[in-house]
């Protein structure tokens, strides 16, 4: 598969649907097509170039490269949805809704649809290893100002969250390294250091404010504190990696999606780890790695809008 290195040329490649399905067929099956219900290969499968399908011998089933993707049951073009990958994968503040709907010409919920299923597969399930090293822990709100809400709407988000009503994010970053971002409950000891515990290596030099929740984490960690209320900075002691993780976060929350659900925060941290974690490649590279995640990955309208438990 050739990768487009810039925006212009995966407009320029993928505005041929025939090139849309050869890429996402051979990123799919390296070694041939594989029937999603019987597992036949070889010469058990057959492809129909006037339909776009390909047709099992076994099972007698006719199945397209959708199947099982994040693209399935969708009637949008391949053409469409590889150039709205390309742009939430490059955007370094995202792309919202209306501006993608505009860009690739479908409507403004079909677009709000398409980047919550491309958010998927900027999601890491599995870790491959615990950070270590040099290790940054932090967290932060993410919210309006309650002082900009209507009554009633204000004490519906106030309810069970941070200060103001604001949800908290809590994040673990390994200097020079990759970042991994939660939403969490509340920022009480459990919910904070279950984070830190989870994807920090034990022994790992560990560096927070002085936050009472982090307490304790010295006796498996080597804990050092920097009180933000007396400075920034002290020698190798900060947070100020982090810092920078939460100003792009904040700045593509608030800038470009201008409001988002508590509901759907989590899929907008992760795309925002995903481009951080990603950052040191190159645009054809973040491309190539989340169109190599699409297999395996369903959200559907139901589980986006709340009525059916979303994929997580």
């Amino acid at each position: 598969m050739e990768t487009p290195r810039t925006l212009t040329e995966a407009i320029r490649r993928y505005s041929d649907p025939g090139t849309c399905l050869r890429d996402v067929a051979e990123m799919r099956w390296p070694n041939g097509p594989v029937c999603p219900r019987c597992d036949a290969t070889g010469k058990n499968i057959a492809f129909m170039p006037t339909r776009g399908l390909w047709r099992c011998k076994g099972c007698k089933k006719q199945f397209s490269v959708k199947v099982g993707t994040i693209f399935e049951d969708s009637p949008i073009g391949l053409d469409k949805w590889l150039t709205g990958m390309w742009l939430v994968n490059n955007c370094k503040n995202g792309i919202s809704s209306y501006e993608l709907a505009k860009d690739i010409d479908v409507t403004q919920r079909t677009a709000w649809f398409m980047l919550h299923r491309l958010r998927l597969v900027m999601q890491t399930r599995s870790f491959s290893r615990p950070l270590g090293g040099e290790v940054e822990a932090d967290e932060t709100f993410i919210g309006g100002k309650a002082r900009n809400m209507h009554a009633k709407e204000r004490e519906r988000k106030i309810r069970g969250r941070g200060p103001e009503g604001k949800a908290v994010v809590a994040a673990v970053l390994e200097r020079h390294g990759e970042v991994r971002a939660h939403v969490i409950p509340s920022r009480k000891k459990k919910d904070i250091q279950k984070v830190v515990t989870d994807h920090v290596a034990p022994g790992s030099e560990l560096f927070s404010d002085a936050l009472k929740s982090y307490d304790g984490l010295e006796d498996t960690y080597t804990h050092q504190v920097i009180d933000h209320a007396e400075a920034y900075v002290n020698g190798n002691i900060h947070t100020n990696g982090l810092e920078n993780f939460w100003s792009l976060l904040k700045r593509g929350i608030h800038g470009t999606y201008i409001s988002v659900e508590p509901f759907h925060l989590f899929r907008y941290v992760d795309e925002q780890a995903f481009r951080f974690n990603h950052r040191s490649g190159s645009d054809g590279d973040r491309f190539k790695t989340a169109l190599g995640n699409i297999v395996g990955r369903r959200l559907t309208y139901d589980e986006v809008r709340g009525k059916a438990r979303a994929a997580l």
